[in-house]
């Protein structure tokens, strides 16, 4: 899309990594008797100000329609006003001629001015957000200082704006000139922004555009719409029957209810018989289940809760969750029966996918806790992979990749700890998405490995995972321990021209690392590695040294004791032979193993030491680590045989990850046919990993790699 009429010249974008950004579009700022009609000080000049609602109005509905996102911000100070500098407090009240009466903070007819929860703090009706929409509460003019806003757009993939607001001359201007510091390539509508003096606002806007664009363009609302209404036409769907057709992927089910194609309740009757008949094929996908009864209770009470409102962004979508996160009233019991109980509230994470529309079916099976990635050591049974019934699903989280893929769930909510989002994700065909460590709340998670863990999400496409992620990360918990916060993850420039045009590097293993692979894996490798280059990727050579010295730390050194410590050494000496087989061979090892203090500490040492080198690397070096997501898919047969040693070879590429702080993404990549007498087509795959903190770039090179044939 274009507007060719912005000047100094044409400015073009594309919908998927374009935002809609509001500025400050608020009580305080368009409202009689608020902090803006103080700092404008005349009354016909404040009116003139408030006349751009309309235009910028229409603008939002038609990015709305197309799906572009939508970001408002608004200025304003905490209660206590610790964020506001004394030189912003104070400097214009001050001024010997001036018309500041009242500042920042003082009582005014909607409430204090400029502070947060105040009614003259929040936006104007005629551009309330809706759900799933982005408000960032800024305590400056600029959008950038002391927010989440450059990490909310890199997590959307965001590289261009179209830019609104108030007032030109000052948030506006400030914004603006920071985006284009930071890479975005950022467009103002002149009659959706204005400002309290009219040489300002035309100063501010040939400013903006000075230079052959040194700071980016200027253009018209009527433009935008104009290139928009073609657009939204074009992006119609064809017409379908009313009623569910079975699609439950998230844009699918999107487009449904908002057609007033189906419902909610439909869509839970036809998934609930479809969820009956795979039992008949695989009764070991679940631990829990929803009755059909209740399913549509949940299903009835969603549609009366947001009957006439705006839809949130997983209204209707059934998700699981794996049976080691609490969901309030339902027991969790990681796949061990002692050491099972029933939560009284969700996990947190759970919870911001009930918020968002989400309905949940059931709790799925697991490794028995948490302890393994092949899918093989539940007392609840083995689910076998999709693409075949002699073939092992990974675990831990088996049911929840085995349910996404069936299509027995849009997505499910899941965990990694050494691989156990990952590797399920590719022996089913499906994405399996590891954020940074700390950044998904962990309350509501029983630790397998309490410094190491993360929750997960398992998803049919790189997109869908990215949606639910976006849902998911609702910033720090402050009842998690290990909580990241967002300011304290590292940023990077924006390419506009994305990562196929823009270029990006990417590290592989050695060849020495690789032989753990079979033929077969090998060679889908080389084939990945290939189509990630005609992606837009160059290949680098890199030093492996951090990578493995992460792999031997998990269970070849001290580390592995944390696992006592988290799940509880006096409930696993007490309950031992009760565990399975394999789990019991695990822990009675490390309970035997001696480990000292200094032994604790120099692992320690080293973890820091690897972390810091591998950082380096991705810093210097890399943008994402391809790796093959495991080397091998087993057979029933060959896990029985060999649960052990064989377990321990399919984390060879995913034991490091969390131990470095790493974040990736389990990407299907072609298929193979099986060596054994079946002759089974399996799926094949590869993991992008990236930098702690770098998640957004890892999405974006895994949906050019997705989208690359």
């Amino acid at each position: 899309m274009e507007l060719p009429s912005a000047r100094p010249y044409t400015f073009r974008f594309t919908p998927e990594s374009t935002a809609f950004i509001i500025i400050d579009m608020q009580r305080d700022f368009l409202d009689p008797n608020g902090f803006g009609a103080i700092q404008c000080g005349n009354d016909d000049v404040f009116r003139e100000v408030r006349s751009i609602v309309p235009k910028t109005q229409a603008v939002l509905e038609a990015c709305r329609k197309l799906g572009l996102y939508v970001v408002h911000t608004r200025e304003g100070h905490q209660p206590n006003l610790s964020d506001l500098p004394p030189s912003k407090r104070l400097r214009q009240i001050s001024a010997p001629n001036g018309h500041h009466t009242i500042g920042i903070g003082d009582e005014g007819p909607m409430g204090r001015l400029l502070v947060r929860g105040e009614y003259g703090h929040d936006i104007i009706d005629e551009l309330r957000p809706v759900p799933g929409e982005v408000v960032i509460d800024k305590p400056g003019k600029g959008s950038f200082w002391d927010t989440t806003l450059h990490r909310a757009l890199l997590a959307r993939g965001i590289t261009h704006l179209i830019v609104a607001g108030v007032t030109t001359e000052c948030c506006v201007n400030t914004t603006f000139r920071e985006a284009a510091d930071r890479g975005f390539e950022c467009c103002v509508l002149n009659d959706c922004t204005s400002g309290f003096d009219a040489s300002f606002y035309t100063s501010a806007l040939d400013m903006l555009c000075s230079y052959d664009g040194l700071f980016g363009y200027v253009g018209t609302s009527d433009e935008v719409l104009q290139q928009m209404a073609p657009a939204a036409q074009l992006a119609t769907p064809p017409t379908t029957p009313p009623g569910f057709q079975g699609d439950i992927s998230l844009a699918g089910l999107q487009r449904q209810y908002s057609a007033r194609l189906t419902s909610p309740t439909e869509v839970i009757k036809g998934l609930s018989l479809r969820i009956a008949e795979y039992q008949q094929a695989d009764p070991a996908v679940w631990i829990h289940l929803e009755s059909p009864e209740t399913l549509l209770h949940s299903a009835k009470a969603l549609e009366e809760r947001f009957h006439g409102k705006p839809l949130p962004p997983l209204y209707g979508v059934p998700f699981a969750v794996k049976d080691n996160i609490d969901v309030g009233g339902i027991k969790t019991t990681v796949a061990c029966e002692e050491y099972a109980y029933t939560p009284e509230r969700s996990a947190r994470v759970v919870d911001a996918m009930i918020a968002a529309g989400g309905i949940f079916i059931g709790k799925t099976n697991l490794d028995q806790l948490a302890t393994g990635l092949s899918g093989c050591r539940s007392p609840h049974g083995s689910p076998h992979s999709v693409f075949s019934p002699n073939h092992i699903s990974g675990g831990s989280s088996s049911g929840s990749a085995v349910a996404v893929a069936a299509g027995l769930v849009s997505f499910a909510v899941s965990t990694d700890t050494a691989g156990s989002g990952r590797v399920p994700a590719m022996f089913n065909g499906v994405t399996g998405y590891k954020p940074t460590r700390g950044t998904l709340s962990a309350q509501g998670l029983v630790p397998a490995c309490k410094s190491l863990d993360t929750i997960t999400i398992i998803a049919p496409t790189v997109e869908e995972a990215r949606k639910v992620w976006l849902v998911a990360d609702e910033g720090p918990d402050p009842a998690d321990p290990y909580a990241k916060t967002q300011q304290s993850l590292a940023l990077w420039h924006v390419d506009f021209r994305g990562p196929k045009a823009g270029g990006f590097n990417f590290g592989v293993p050695p060849q020495s690392a690789l032989q753990a692979c079979t033929p077969a894996f090998q060679q889908g490798f080389t084939s990945a590695i290939a189509r990630l280059e005609r992606a837009g990727g160059t290949r680098v050579e890199i030093d492996w040294t951090p990578f493995q010295a992460g792999n031997d730390l998990l269970y070849e050194g001290a580390l592995v004791q944390e696992r006592i410590a988290s799940i509880g050494a006096t409930f696993i000496k007490e309950n031992l032979s009760t565990f399975d087989p394999a789990v019991s061979s695990i822990f009675s090892a490390a309970l035997a193993k001696e480990v000292t203090a200094p032994d604790v500490f120099r692992d320690l040492h080293l973890q820091a030491e690897s972390t810091r080198y591998a950082a380096a690397i991705f810093r210097d070096e890399i943008d994402v680590l391809l790796v093959p997501t495991t080397t091998c898919h087993p057979t029933f047969e060959e896990m029985r045989a060999d649960p052990i040693a064989l377990n321990s070879r399919l984390g060879a590429f995913t034991h490091f990850g969390n131990v470095l702080d790493l974040c990736g993404l389990a990407v299907p990549a072609g298929t193979y046919v099986s060596e054994g007498g079946g002759g089974e087509t399996l799926p094949f795959g590869v993991t992008l990993l990236g930098a702690s903190g770098r998640d957004g770039r890892v999405f974006d090179i895994a949906r050019e790699f997705e989208r690359t044939k």
